[in-house]
């Protein structure tokens, strides 16, 4: 039993992070549950890896981000090819305004799969089971031999996602686009690790309120996703291009600045994940299935989806305030 206690967390964070990056999202109803749990080896098995990585050699929060925005290029890209295959789920409607001949795929479709991936399929179901965590939040939670299965589990879920999307599509992209990427991937890692003896100074002021945080990661997550959206207007495509440059750099600024001040603690970290996981869940009631599912089946996964999302930010919420010490004036720590 203990040992099952000491594992709890890697085995949420393996089931959470499908959950929020396909079913939460709309992507995949009910009747697809089968299929999410064919793709828990990846998304489980890439989260609880770099989750591992960024607690155990990493700089914390830092290196998971960086590491997150690796593996959704290594997903979408090496993996199943979305980012160059025009017949993926009807992509071709999103290389217009913004395409870009050279990397084979367009501007908004590389933000969006960073976005999809980076924050909801990975960090926010870190954030939220490390909220469940308590005095374990920032530790390792397996040892080496742990590591290696995961990872192992990991690679055998990419295998099977490459292997699955190219039976059905015997698709491969140009060598040139899959050397850009692979360039870029690479590049995330080493900054990723590199970065982990840098520690910025911490900064004058009182952190803001847990709520204002989750706020403006509700309003900062949903407006991205109201001004993109992939069609043939070049204006719209654009507008989306810019505003997800905008979120991300005042929100990394921000999230840097409240971070080093007095008062930052777990309940804003929570926050964050917390107005994050609340776009998701307004967003899969527009945003049309891909497996097939009926209008209905839809809207009932939806509505399901949804609840279950919002018990676990309560839940979560309740564990955070319980475990929630405030650190000491001059001492903020940002991991």
């Amino acid at each position: 039993m203990a040992h099952l206690r000491r594992l709890a967390p890697v085995i949420g964070l393996f089931l959470l992070a499908p959950f929020v990056g396909e079913f939460l999202l709309g992507n995949i109803t009910i009747g697809g549950l089968l299929f999410g749990v064919l793709l828990a080896p990846m998304y489980g098995g890439g989260a609880v890896l770099i989750r591992e990585l960024g607690r155990r050699y990493g700089s914390g929060w830092p290196t998971m981000a960086l590491l997150a925005c690796a593996y959704a290029l290594i997903e979408e890209g090496p993996l199943d090819q979305l980012l160059w295959n025009d017949a993926y789920l009807g992509v071709d409607d999103f290389h217009s305004a913004t395409y870009v001949p050279a990397f084979g795929t367009s501007v908004a479709l590389i933000q969006t799969v960073i976005a999809l991936h980076a924050v909801w399929s990975i960090c926010v179901p870190i954030a939220l089971i490390e909220a469940f965590a308590g005095d374990r939040r920032s530790t390792p939670w397996l040892g080496r031999t742990g590591l290696t299965i995961v990872a192992t589990i990991y690679a055998l879920g990419a295998v099977f996602v490459f292997w699955g999307n190219y039976s059905e599509y015997r698709f491969i992209a140009p060598w040139f686009h899959q050397i850009w990427i692979g360039i870029a991937i690479v590049g995330l890692v080493v900054v990723a690790f590199a970065i982990r003896s840098r520690r910025l100074p911490p900064m004058e002021g009182r952190a803001p309120s847990p709520w204002l945080v989750g706020a403006a990661a509700l309003v900062a997550t949903s407006g991205y996703w109201m001004a993109s959206g992939f069609n043939e207007d070049p204006r719209r495509e654009w507008a989306g291009v810019i505003t997800w440059c905008l979120v991300v750099i005042v929100g990394v600024l921000m999230i840097s600045r409240w971070s080093r001040q007095d008062g930052w603690n777990e309940r804003h970290r929570y926050a964050l994940a917390a107005g994050a996981t609340l776009t998701y869940v307004w967003l899969a009631f527009p945003m049309p299935p891909s497996d097939g599912g009926s209008p209905m089946l839809d809207l009932v996964s939806n509505v399901v989806f949804g609840s279950v999302a919002v018990i676990l930010l309560l839940l979560a919420g309740r564990a955070v305030a319980r475990s929630t010490v405030t650190p000491p004036v001059g001492h903020t720590p940002v991991q």
